[in-house]
């Protein structure tokens, strides 16, 4: 199920597209053969991972004998980096796709970050966040890829790369369910396999997807969110992967 609150203007070149949702829900996965349907349509895109580096934070944690990135740097320095490395992110993102006319197709935007500091119980931040993101145009297309919060548990524990808890996942979903650019998210629902989810993405975008065959995508090496990394100018594509990272 597609639930779209705002229409999409098939008419503009699709530029800017975001994929946003909880730990989880299939985001990278969806973001990858979203940018090869558009390549292999004739409307080359590129591949963009936004994350901001919590997994790289979790893994400094852990060399300091701390479970948790909080217990090093605070929940404050914890939004302050995330902030700071998923704006840079962004921003290179957005600058390639300028400079090279394709299509960003963005695996997490500015909404995570504002998902993620609502969750931390840190909205007292949001409001300089949002001062800092204003700078970012907003994608033509957003989809928030809905899952229950035990799927996506039972996802994360299957992938065996990372561990979230019920409560964090839990106060993340609802945190979307609560930032005011909600209404013009098209909700997507994502508890399907990856093949039907991508069909029902690729079917709200069906005027900017004629079946026309064209290039391999061009897919920015995505960081294992080990740290900030430039995004990749090899031009090589690569096969979708099934990691993701938190909001």
């Amino acid at each position: 199920m597609v639930r779209s609150r705002r229409g999409t203007d098939g008419g503009a070149r699709l530029r800017r597209v975001a994929l946003i949702g909880i730990d989880g829900s299939g985001k990278t996965t969806q973001a990858y053969l979203l940018a090869a349907a558009l390549t292999s349509a004739g409307r080359p895109a590129t591949y963009h991972r936004n994350a901001s580096g919590r997994r790289w934070l979790g893994r400094v944690a852990h060399r300091f004998g701390r479970t948790d990135p909080q217990l090093l740097v605070g929940r404050t320095g914890m939004l302050a980096v995330e902030s700071v490395l998923r704006w840079l992110a962004i921003a290179a993102a957005l600058l390639s796709c300028l400079v090279t006319g394709r299509t960003a197709v963005m695996d997490r935007y500015s909404a995570c970050q504002y998902a993620s500091i609502r969750a931390h119980g840190g909205q007292r931040w949001e409001r300089l966040t949002r001062a800092g993101y204003r700078v970012f145009p907003a994608p033509q297309v957003t989809f928030l890829l809905a899952v229950d919060p035990a799927e996506a548990y039972r996802r994360i524990e299957l992938r065996g790369e990372d561990h979230e808890t019920m409560g964090w996942l839990t106060a993340a979903d609802a945190a979307y369910r609560s930032l005011p650019e909600y209404p013009g998210f098209v909700v997507v629902d994502a508890g399907g396999g990856p093949d039907e989810v991508s069909r029902r993405i690729r079917a709200h975008l069906a005027r900017w997807l004629p079946p026309e065959e064209g290039a391999g995508p061009v897919v920015d090496d995505p960081p294992d969110d080990t740290g900030p990394s430039a995004p990749a100018t090899d031009g090589v594509a690569r096969e979708p992967v099934a990691a993701q990272a938190r909001p």
